[in-house]
C-alpha cells in the first residue's frame, strides 16, 4: 500500500523542487548514493530513538533509506517544528538521497517565549533522529525595527542566510503553504502596497525555494499524523496581538464563510498571475532605469514623465531601496507621493521616506540621498 495521499503529494512537490536543484548543481539524473554499511540493526537504531528517515537508515513508511555521498550538495531546511516545517523535512530527507543531496537543517530561537530554547533543542534532536545532518539550533536577537513581526523575520532571515553560507548549502526550504499565500495577499492588499505585494510569496527566490506553496496547510498536519511526526503548535499563531495572526484566524474564515469556500485557493491564484506582470513590468523598470539614470546617479526627470505610471513607479522604487529604504516599510503611497516630484512639480521640497532616505528634485533630475550625506 502506498503512503497517504498527503504524504505523497508533499513528497512529489518536493521532488520537483529538488530536482530542479539537483539540475542546478550538475548532479547527474539517478546519480548513485553511498552504499549502506554493514551493521547490526542494533547499532542503526539507537535505543529510545524514533525510526530513522534520510539521510539514516529508515523512514516511517518502512522502505530503508541510503545517506548521499559525503561531499554531496547540501539542500538546508528552515524547520519551527510546526506541522508546515516537520512535513516538509520528513518529504525532503526521503526524497533528496534518491537524487544524490544531503539534507541539514537550521532551527532559529527568538527567545521570545519562556523556554524557547529546549524547543529548539528538542526540534534538533527530533530532526537529526530523522536523519538530518547537519542539524543546528540557531538562538537569535529580535530587535523592533519593522514591529514584532517583520524584526523576528528578519533576524530568522539573516539566520539562515549565515547557516547557509557556513555550509555550503545549495538552497534553504520553507514550509510555506498556499494559505501562507493567501495570508500575504491579503495583508498586502491591507497595507496598500501595490501589486508587487499582491503578488505574495515566490517559489524561489535567490536561495531560497518554497517546495509546498501548492498545497494547503491542512495537507502537512495530515502527513505528520500518518507518519506519527510530532508537532510543535506556536501560540503566536493564535496570538491576535499579531496581525497574521487576526487574518488566519478572523478575516479568513469570514470570507469563506460569506463568499464560499475556494477563498485561499482563489487568493493564491491571484497572486500567481499578479506575479506573472510584476515580473514583466519589473524587468521594463529595470531596463528603463538604466536608460535615465544620469552620470552622476539621478533620474532624468523628464524621461521618467515619458514612462507609464506602473513602469515609473517601478523605477522610483528600485532608487528608493538602493539609497537605503527598508523594502518592508515602503508602501504605495510613498511612490505616490515621490511620483509628484515628476508629474505634479510645484516646486515643493524633499521627501522624507522610510530609513532616513531623502527625495527631492534638484535641476531636471530627482535624487535620492541618506538624509545627512
Amino acid at each position: 500500500m502506498g503512503p497517504h495521499p498527503a504524504v505523497a503529494a508533499i513528497r512529489l512537490a518536493v521532488r520537483r523542487t529538488l530536482a530542479d536543484l539537483a539540475a542546478e548543481a550538475g548532479v547527474p539524473a539517478g546519480a548513485p548514493v553511498r552504499a549502506p554499511q554493514s551493521r547490526p540493526a542494533a547499532e542503526l537504531v539507537p535505543s529510545g530513538a524514533t525510526t530513522l528517515i534520510g539521510n539514516a537508515r529508515r523512514h516511517p513508511s518502512g522502505l530503508p533509506r541510503t545517506p548521499a555521498a559525503p561531499g554531496s550538495p547540501l539542500v538546508l531546511v528552515a524547520v519551527s517544528g510546526g506541522a508546515d516545517s516537520m512535513a516538509l523535512a520528513t518529504a525532503t530527507a526521503f526524497e533528496a538521497p534518491k537524487l544524490g543531496l544531503r539534507v541539514g537543517a537550521v532551527t532559529v530561537d527568538h527567545g521570545l517565549q519562556p523556554g524557547s530554547t529546549e524547543r529548539a533543542d528538542l526540534v534538533a534532536m527530533r530532526l537529526r533522529e530523522l536523519g538530518l545532518d547537519p542539524v543546528e539550533a540557531v538562538p537569535v536577537q529580535v530587535g523592533r525595527a519593522g514591529g514584532p513581526e517583520g524584526a523576528a523575520r528578519d533576524a530568522r532571515y539573516a539566520a539562515l542566510d549565515a547557516a547557509a553560507d557556513r555550509h555550503g548549502a545549495l538552497a534553504v526550504l520553507l514550509g510555506h503553504t498556499r494559505d501562507d499565500q493567501a495570508e500575504t495577499v491579503l495583508l498586502g492588499l491591507a497595507r496598500g502596497s501595490g501589486s508587487r505585494s499582491l503578488a505574495g510569496m515566490p517559489a524561489q527566490k535567490g536561495r531560497y525555494r518554497r517546495p509546498l506553496l501548492e498545497l494547503d496547510r491542512a495537507a502537512t498536519r495530515q502527513a505528520c499524523s500518518a507518519q506519527s511526526i510530532p508537532v510543535w503548535d506556536d501560540p503566536h499563531n493564535t496570538d491576535p496581538a499579531y496581525t497574521r495572526s487576526r487574518v488566519r484566524h478572523e478575516v479568513l474564515p469570514v470570507l469563506e464563510k460569506h463568499l464560499g469556500g475556494g477563498v485561499v485557493e482563489a487568493l493564491a491564484r491571484t497572486a500567481r498571475l499578479f506575479r506573472d506582470d510584476a515580473d514583466a513590468l519589473d524587468q521594463w523598470a529595470a531596463l528603463a532605469e538604466r536608460d535615465l539614470r544620469t552620470a552622476e546617479g539621478a533620474l532624468d526627470v523628464e524621461k521618467l514623465a515619458e514612462l507609464p505610471p506602473a513602469v515609473r513607479r517601478r523605477v522610483l522604487r528600485r532608487a528608493a531601496l538602493r539609497a537605503g529604504c527598508p523594502a518592508g516599510d515602503l508602501f504605495a503611497r510613498h511612490l505616490e507621493s515621490v511620483d509628484l516630484l515628476v508629474t505634479g512639480w510645484r516646486g515643493q521640497g524633499p521627501l522624507h521616506l522610510p530609513g532616513g532616505v531623502e527625495a527631492g528634485r534638484r535641476c531636471g533630475t530627482l535624487v535620492f540621498r541618506r538624509q545627512g550625506d
